[in-house]
């Protein structure tokens, strides 16, 4: 079972020719709205990848909030821990280029109400895999890592985007997952090299970093694995990561090796990338299986 904690947004996506710079206004043919926020988007990746899934998060009460959620109600996700807040539902604009690239601003509203007390100790226990991002409160995410660490549950941080976690938080994740930007804050923030090699012999944890069109680098206690990237063409990268971190700990979560683990989950990602779009774009298990065939 996994037991995801973290953010649920309305994302608003701008198609464009290129990406606006400071000052600048791109007009667009069209906008399109889709569920999203790191959060919700692992949280469907991986029960699109089969896995049961429990999330606990926050939306506002507002119009917006039924629609942030649609996808992962129709992907089986229980969200009987998601509460309403009295403020707005988190949002985020997506900018995308002709070649797929994003760039994005969130507001995040109701994200911040979320606490780590709406997840019960019963469902932080050693057959359970806790999924968690860094959009919603660092401290209750550092409070909700020791509770479960305490418990013996699997603990796969996605260090997205780049925030700081108390020493003994993020030094008791089983496996932190991080793109190159994320990973060189991180390294720096520890005084080691910003790749999976220096942060594995710094923090301990299996460490993975997502490099895009580069592929895959992973480091754990057993050695180093390197993925080159499937040759897909790239529509559009929102939510790719997030896509890889799902698909990851769903196959963890089953009891996949990690080698196999790491494959699946960078083949899910390069097929997320085929499609326009965040949530919608998420592969299923059928559609993972055909393409690694």
């Amino acid at each position: 079972m996994i037991v995801a904690f973290g953010s649920i947004n309305l994302d608003l996506i701008f198609p464009l020719t290129h990406l606006p710079v400071a000052g600048e206004t791109v007009l667009g043919p069209e906008m399109r709205i889709e569920p999203g926020g790191k959060g919700a988007n692992q949280a469907v990746a991986a029960a699109r990848d089969g896995a049961r899934v429990i999330f606990a998060g926050a939306v506002g009460a507002d119009a917006l909030a039924e629609d942030a959620m649609r996808l992962l109600r129709e992907s089986g996700v229980d969200l009987t821990r998601v509460v309403r807040a009295p403020v707005a539902t988190g949002c985020a604009a997506i900018c995308v280029d002709g070649e797929g690239r994003n760039q994005i601003a969130v507001a995040s509203g109701a994200n911040l109400a979320a606490r780590q007390e709406q997840v019960e100790d019963a469902l932080l226990g050693p057959r359970a895999t806790l999924l968690l991002q860094m959009e919603v409160r660092a401290d209750e995410t550092a409070a909700l890592i020791r509770r479960a660490r305490a418990r013996d549950a699997r603990i796969v941080l996605n260090l997205a985007p780049a925030g700081g976690l108390p020493y003994d938080a993020i030094a008791a994740v089983d496996v932190l997952v991080a793109n190159e930007d994320e990973a060189a804050w991180l390294g720096h923030r520890h005084a080691t090299t910003g790749d999976a090699a220096g942060l594995h012999a710094a923090l301990g944890m299996t460490v993975v970093v997502t490099r895009g069109g580069k592929g895959v680098s992973a480091t754990t206690r057993d050695g180093a694995i390197d993925l080159p990237a499937y040759p897909v063409t790239v529509v559009d990268t929102t939510a790719a990561g997030d896509c890889f971190t799902g698909v990851l700990a769903a196959a963890l979560d089953r009891g996949a090796p990690f080698d196999d683990a790491l494959r699946r989950a960078n083949l899910a990602a390069a097929l997320c990338c085929t499609v326009r779009g965040s949530q919608g774009s998420l592969p299923t298990a059928a559609m993972i299986e055909e393409a690694g065939r």
